[in-house]
């Protein structure tokens, strides 16, 4: 019998009620596909949306009711003075419900649930013709991303992404009618295939030097073999890095995002930027951890020369997204240029290893990629407002907001301040955390970028304030729909909070993630 059909069998129907949260989200994209047939072009679709935004609550009450569990066993442990792991392994721990998939999972399913409920108000018939297709979709895409988190497992993690590109190609193209739209599709279809080649080639080298797909296998066989195989891991990591850093939009694999971001509709930017972003994260962080992390051997520092590359492509994100984004004046492509340089923030954690005991390399990442979300959704909602009052997507369209919407200013002002990383807002804790961190480890020069790219960056984000405040020739009224009202204040007041005491929050992810018991897989 092979290893395929002894990890099917071993999903027994109790097993399967721990997916709950993924199958969830497939009966509610399945109902929804087959509902959307029979309902009215009008009212049928936001009814198929508020039905997409509860089955997402839904799945996402799932995961805090698995998160709350684990955390009641693990004190029960404790007491009993046992050990406090409590991991859930299915399918041969090929899949794997730990504190690091579901932190992710939190995050991805809040940021859908967010981008939802800002379409709801805001998207226009003429930006996407099939609101119904839109919504369903954006499940399997989820679903995806969720798998990607949990896997354990080359070919788990594989199906994950591949489910998430599938979907996130249709999503970018469905503006049917438009030319922009059909470009951005072609080019992400392209870049992805690209991505997914370099993975899957990445991976066959893995395979190849230790005979498993199994991360915790590989990581053993990594051990094994580092020198035997030097160059053959190095072309294997360095190719997965590759195809990885297309997916997170970093630099120097970052030229699609531009043209992608702006060509989709906004809430599917909003997507790409937080979820698909996300989840390309986490599978950097299982491979790199569980793999890249044992792949040295006397004379032979392959581990080193990975974490290395990955400070380089962070520092190259940083310092190239920034710089491109001086001369952008299309909000959409500023966004997806912050993108890149915000992808070079969330490599720092990961890049510093386990240097100097520096051990909350996770904490940092899932506080900053969660204030990401924030910031992000909320500068889009705000921007897909203004939009559709001007008529346009340039920065221009801000001019006079604050005398015009002067709330909707004020939550604009939240945002860019929380990108820009300055004091009172979630993104200066988590760039301030990341830099800590990188100073603890001793990488300056990381330091030294990060302060160089964030001074950068307040030349064109405080463009937006200044036209806010300093332009007063556009009279549009802004019409706030209500539920993109509560997007933004939502997530101007998470970001604020965030701001304020973020203690509580990185004090929970450090009291409850553990290195060993959630991250490695062995």
């Amino acid at each position: 019998m092979d290893a395929a059909q002894q990890q099917l069998q071993s999903l027994t129907w109790s097993d399967a009620g721990y997916l709950a949260p993924e199958w969830i989200l497939i009966a509610f994209a399945i109902l929804l596909a087959v509902l959307d047939l029979f309902m009215p072009q009008r009212s049928g679709r936001s009814i198929i949306g508020w039905l997409t935004l509860g089955g997402l609550l839904t799945s996402l009450g799932f995961v805090v009711w698995r998160v709350l569990d684990m955390a009641n066993k693990a004190s029960d442990a404790e007491a009993a003075g046992q050990a406090a792991s409590v991991t859930i392994r299915l399918m041969a721990d090929s899949y794997r419900i730990d504190y690091f998939s579901s932190m992710l999972k939190i995050v991805f399913l809040v940021a859908t649930a967010l981008i939802v409920l800002m379409s709801l108000g805001t998207v226009k018939r003429a930006e996407i013709p099939d609101k119904g297709e839109f919504y369903y979709l954006l499940l399997p895409a989820v679903v995806g991303a969720m798998i990607m988190a949990s896997s354990g497992d080359l070919i788990t993690l594989y199906i994950g992404l591949e489910l998430l590109s599938i979907t996130t190609y249709v999503l970018v193209g469905m503006r049917k009618h438009a030319v922009q739209s059909s470009e951005a599709a072609f080019k992400y279809v392209v870049t992805g295939g690209i991505s997914s080649a370099l993975i899957l080639f990445g991976m066959s080298y893995l395979y190849g030097v230790t005979g498993a797909t199994n991360l915790g296998a590989i990581a053993q066989g990594v051990q094994q073999h580092a020198a035997d195989y030097p160059a053959l891991l190095y072309v294997g990591f360095f190719f997965i890095l590759a195809g990885l850093g297309i997916k997170i939009a970093a630099a120097p694999f970052h030229y699609w995002a531009a043209d992608v971001y702006q060509g989709a509709p906004t809430p599917v930017t909003a997507f790409l930027a937080v979820v698909s972003k996300g989840a390309a994260f986490a599978v950097i962080f299982r491979i790199v951890y569980n793999v890249a992390f044992y792949a040295s051997s006397p004379g032979k520092p392959i581990a080193d020369d990975v974490f290395l590359a990955v400070n380089v492509l962070a520092a190259a994100a940083m310092l190239i997204g920034s710089t491109m984004a001086l001369r952008q004046f299309n909000v959409k492509r500023l966004i997806a240029l912050s993108g890149v340089a915000n992808a070079g923030y969330m490599l720092v954690p990961l890049g510093l290893s386990l240097k100097g005991m520096h051990a909350s390399n996770f904490g940092e990442f899932v506080f900053y990629l969660a204030v990401y979300l924030l910031m992000t959704i909320g500068a889009l909602s705000v921007f897909s407002v203004i939009s559709k009052s001007v008529g346009h997507d340039e920065v221009g369209g801000f001019s006079g907001l604050y005398y015009r919407a002067p709330w909707t200013a004020a939550a604009m002002i939240v945002f860019v301040l929380s990108l820009a990383g300055l004091p009172v807002t979630g993104g200066f804790f988590g760039k301030l955390f990341i830099l800590l961190g990188a100073a603890q480890s001793r990488l300056y020069w990381i330091v030294a970028i990060m302060v160089v790219s964030s001074v950068i960056s307040y030349y064109f984000y405080f463009r937006v304030i200044r036209q806010m405040f300093m332009r007063s020739t556009i009279d549009n009224e802004v019409d706030v729909p209500a539920t993109s009202g509560v997007v933004i204040w939502l997530c101007a007041i998470a970001t604020v909070v965030l701001g304020i005491v973020p203690g509580p929050v990185l004090d929970w992810i450090h009291s409850h993630f553990s290195i060993v018991n959630d991250l490695f897989i062995r």
